[in-house]
């Protein structure tokens, strides 16, 4: 019987193109849970089969557990102190085994035999025939409507099954069973029941190689596209930048009469498309991302990673787009916040920027209107600027001279001592549960600190927008320090409804 055991298997290897081993393996699952149905319970048998022989063993085993972990499963677990007395030296997650008589082949339930052997098979199958899709390198799945499954749909091409999922499909597009399909492999998920491969036609990255396969000249390294952003459907941005002066980036991706561009928006459902020329210059990329707009002046904050761009009222609705889509899709494509205003906003922005340093100088360096006045013009901002910047800068400005330069920066130093020692004793006040909370850095425990904020309550009370006043946070990070914050009241209420 062992040695018709083992051409069964050669036999099974060879027709299912599988590796024997697999076959084997198979087989030793499908004994174990024959032997399982004797002994009753949920006992773990395990199965070894001889590869030259035939001969297969059969051992009933126990996961060997921490004491103070008690035995979820007696049937199949052992606590550790038990288990060193059958096999000293054992540890916590090894197995101890004991070998139990072996069930004969002929009294196998067929059926369920079969089914394991045939299961494991068709799994074996499944990955490699991935494998060799896989290794392939295509990027773009093109394939055909299968059915739908829970709203996602199955693309087929061939014997590999691919889902995309609502979610990644492009808005108002109607997919039917055998429409040919293309969408860009996002990941593989080998859980995921009969169709592993994630896809997505929504996903920026589908865009980019769609132009990959259409511009040849990306692929030879002419050209770069350095970033893109999508409203799935309505309108598009990509960045594209070229390594050869000879190459018009923008004309190359555009095509003879739009022929490039145009497969791309066909493909995608009639996706508006724009064309950005990439720059180093964070403001010149910003101003070509905001094309059609005419932007008058921008101007750029390091510190926020913001920038204000000024056009005139007849740009402004096309800076700002349809329900503010260009700016989104200007702001996705280059990384920075843009700020859309208009001259007159821009003028009271920068007048009340102008006030607010007039005042700081005029309160921390105790000078007057006219030497604050000065200060503004020359472009300085804040009292570290005065204290720190080279001292020949500030001797160039006319107005001074070099005994008011030296006063100037010993004041500003003096002043900057001042908030900072300040600063440590409002810090020190700060309640313990603040200060250790996940998220609170030390920057912003002081900003924090200076708003009166001085306890996990008074950060758990704050709104949102109260939160990003205080420390510059974006919203979403606003929201989950508060949400950290408001963690202990939530854990408060389900111990009282516990008691």
């Amino acid at each position: 019987m062992n040695r018709e055991l083992l051409m069964l298997v050669e036999a099974i290897s060879r027709e299912k193109n599988v590796e024997r081993d697999v076959v084997l393996g198979a087989v030793e699952q499908a004994l174990a849970q024959a032997s399982k149905k004797l002994f009753g319970g949920d006992v773990d048998i395990r199965v070894a089969i001889d590869r030259d022989s035939g001969h297969y063993d059969t051992f009933r085993r126990w996961l060997v557990v921490p004491n103070d972990a008690g035995l979820q499963n007696p049937d199949a677990e052992e606590l550790l102190m038990d288990a060193e007395e059958r096999q000293p030296g054992v540890q916590v997650g090894d197995y101890i085994e004991e070998q139990v008589e072996s069930v004969p082949i002929g009294r196998i339930g067929a059926m369920t035999a079969k089914q394991v052997i045939l299961q494991k098979i068709r799994d074996a199958e499944r990955e490699m025939l991935l494998d060799e899709y896989m290794a392939r390198g295509e990027k773009i799945f093109s394939g055909t409507v299968k059915r739908m499954d829970k709203g996602d749909i199955i693309v087929e091409v061939g014997r590999i099954e691919g889902r995309l999922r609502r979610s990644e499909m492009i808005p108002k597009e109607n997919l039917r069973s055998g429409d040919r399909v293309r969408a860009m492999i996002m990941e593989v998920d080998l859980t995921l029941r009969g169709a592993p491969i994630v896809l997505s036609r929504a996903a920026p990255e589908f865009m980019i190689e769609l132009f990959r396969n259409e511009v040849p000249e990306i692929e030879q390294g002419l050209l770069e596209i350095k970033s893109c952003a999508r409203d799935p459907g309505s309108r598009a941005k990509i960045a594209v930048v070229s390594h050869d002066k000879r190459v018009d980036p923008i004309g190359t991706c555009v095509g003879v009469r739009g022929s490039r561009v145009n497969a791309v928006t066909t493909e995608l459902a009639g996706e508006r498309v724009d064309i950005v020329l990439w720059s180093e210059d964070p403001a010149q990329f910003v101003i070509g991302a905001l094309a059609p707009a005419n932007v008058q002046s921008i101007v750029v904050d390091e510190e926020k990673h913001a920038m204000d761009v000024v056009v005139d009222e007849e740009n402004l609705a096309i800076a700002i787009g349809r329900g503010g889509q260009n700016v989104r899709l200007a702001s996705d494509l280059t990384g920075w916040k843009i700020n859309i205003m208009d001259a007159a906003e821009s003028a009271q922005k920068q007048a009340e920027e102008t006030d607010s340093a007039r005042k700081l100088f005029m309160e921390k360096l105790d000078v007057d209107a006219e030497l604050a006045d000065i200060l503004v013009e020359e472009g300085f901002n804040s009292l570290e600027e005065v204290a720190y910047v080279p001292l020949a800068e500030l001797l160039e400005i006319e107005a001074f001279a070099e005994e008011t330069v030296t006063e100037l920066r010993t004041r500003a130093k003096d002043a900057l001592l001042t908030q900072e020692i300040a600063q440590q004793e409002s810090v020190g006040q700060v309640a313990e549960d603040l200060r250790t909370l996940e998220g609170v850095t030390p920057e912003i425990l002081a900003k924090l600190a200076e708003g009166g904020v001085r306890t996990r309550d008074d950060l758990a009370d704050l709104a949102i927008d109260e939160l990003t006043d205080l420390t510059g946070q974006s919203a979403e990070e606003a929201t989950a320090l508060i949400m950290q914050a408001r963690a202990h009241w939530f854990n408060q209420e389900q111990n009282q409804d516990q008691e």
